[in-house]
């Protein structure tokens, strides 16, 4: 059910894995020791399901300020002797986007720690954009021959210096140290050079080209596969036979769909499909449900399903939703982003059977608890507040907490109260539009979130609208 990595939901550990306001309170009411301890296991492991997308940072280090708890671990992680050997940008990146916020925050030991960091660390590319966010010039300049020694003055040194500072997130450390005298030349040939290899990549044509025809399109389709994954060929293929296909190729892609090779069967779904052809449905269907097709090719015609938006998909969603299989998973998430009040209660049966059968961080459960919400099915509150309690993904425990506020009468005095704490800025934000202020934390929290200049705007926002000339919150 849990990530062997993620911490019961009951623990204080597993309660700031997952980001969760109640988190946040469980910690500072906890002995102080206990509340650092699990505070720098969830910053040093990082706990997130998708480090690229889901917020922890501003979280840690909101509470890192709260407990005025130290980083000697933090350093320790970031200067152990692994730093040489796992240079993977998810080892270190949390822990440094955390100095980011402290450093935000006045914290100079933070911002002396990145700049340590920065000099001597295999992700010193984080380090320096966080640094270029907070630091001062005087601090950035101190980097430019530590930072500019990690590429010596070879061919292949002056290629890598290129490619950093083209691809550099946060430019202005470069843009600085181009400035000066002893290091612009060098610079400024980097970025010239930088600028010439994107010219070129735009110009340079990427692998084989198909004819002007369908036959040499699906035949297209079926080359260079291991250039590229077979979805990626399918759907270029698919957008390809947009262009060529004429009101006589019917047949030949009807064809192709029913016995063709599968990358063409596939690019064929998603053609037939983006066009609502009338017996793409009956295709896809049996290139889903049959036990000889491929992996690529199921989905392929489960992705093909998924985009098509007639009456008819919606119909044919209707008769497929009680399968238990992926075409019935498929056919759920359908009706939940399509359906109308009359598929509420197949959108309810396949959320209660995916978090049954795979537990709360399933990959299905995403659309149909956006479903949940958007058809308003009240008796679904128990379910989303299983998955709200129990899933490590926050962008997941974000989208139940809005369905249980259109689901659950008592979203305003319960979970509304604990989002105003929570690590993702979407969570708060929604928060702060409905969490019943009979609570004094409740307008406190609000006023400290319109106050804190590292909160997002949205949220700001949010928080301002309760207390406007006519808000509630007065």
């Amino acid at each position: 059910m849990f990530d062997p990595d993620i911490a019961p939901s009951g623990t204080l550990l597993g309660l700031l894995q997952r980001g969760r306001g109640d988190g946040t309170l469980h910690a500072l009411a906890a002995p102080r020791a206990e509340a650092l301890a699990a505070l720098n296991d969830s910053v040093l492991r990082d706990p997130r399901r998708d480090w690229q997308v889901e917020n922890r940072s501003l979280y840690y280090a909101r509470l890192y300020m709260q407990l005025d708890g130290g980083l000697e671990e933090i350093e320790r992680h970031l200067f152990h002797p692994d730093d040489r050997t796992d240079t993977g940008e998810e080892r270190t990146g949390l822990a440094l986007a955390v100095l980011g916020h402290l450093a935000a925050y006045g914290r100079d030991a933070a911002r002396l720690l990145l700049r340590s960091y920065a000099a001597v660390g295999s992700n010193w590319r984080w380090a320096l954009d966080e640094l270029a966010l907070r630091d001062d010039d005087a601090g950035l300049m101190s980097l430019a021959p530590a930072v500019l020694a990690r590429f010596p003055e070879t061919e292949q040194g002056r290629a890598d210096l290129a490619t950093a500072v083209r691809d550099a997130f946060e430019p202005r450390p470069w843009r600085l140290w181009a400035e000066d005298p002893g290091y612009g030349p060098r610079l400024a040939a980097a970025g010239e050079q930088g600028s010439f290899d994107r010219w070129q990549r735009q110009l340079r044509p990427r692998g084989p080209r198909p004819g002007w025809s369908v036959t040499e399109v699906l035949r297209w389709a079926e080359q260079g596969l291991e250039l590229e994954s077979e979805e990626h060929r399918s759907l270029a293929a698919a957008r390809c036979l947009a262009a060529v296909v004429g009101p006589d190729d019917r047949p030949e892609l009807l064809r192709a769909a029913r016995s063709g090779p599968d990358a063409a069967r596939a690019a064929v779904l998603h053609h037939l499909a983006e066009r609502g052809d009338p017996d793409v449905l009956d295709l896809i269907e049996t290139a889903v449900t049959c036990p000889f097709s491929s992996e690529p090719l199921v989905s392929a015609g489960l992705a093909a399903f998924a985009r098509m938006r007639s009456v008819a998909a919606v119909e044919r969603a209707r008769g497929w939703a009680p399968r238990t299989d992926r075409l019935g998973a498929s056919a759920a998430a359908v009706l939940a982003r399509r359906g109308t009040q009359r598929d509420a209660e197949l959108v309810l049966a396949a959320l209660r059977r995916t978090v049954r059968e795979e537990g709360p961080d399933a990959a299905g459960l995403w659309e149909l608890v956006d479903g949940t919400g958007r058809l308003g099915v009240a008796c679904a509150a128990p379910v989303l507040r299983h998955i709200y309690r129990e899933t490590s993904s926050s962008h997941l425990r974000g989208r139940a907490a809005a369905a249980l506020a259109v689901t659950d009468p008592g979203f305003a005095a319960g979970f509304a109260v604990e989002c105003l704490w929570d690590c993702e800025e979407t969570t708060r934000e929604l928060a702060a539009r409905h969490a019943a202020t009979g609570d004094d934390r409740v307008v406190e929290q609000l006023r400290r979130l319109a106050a804190d200049p590292a909160e997002e705007a949205e949220v700001q926002t949010a928080v301002r609208s309760r207390f406007g000339p006519d808000a509630s919150a007065v």
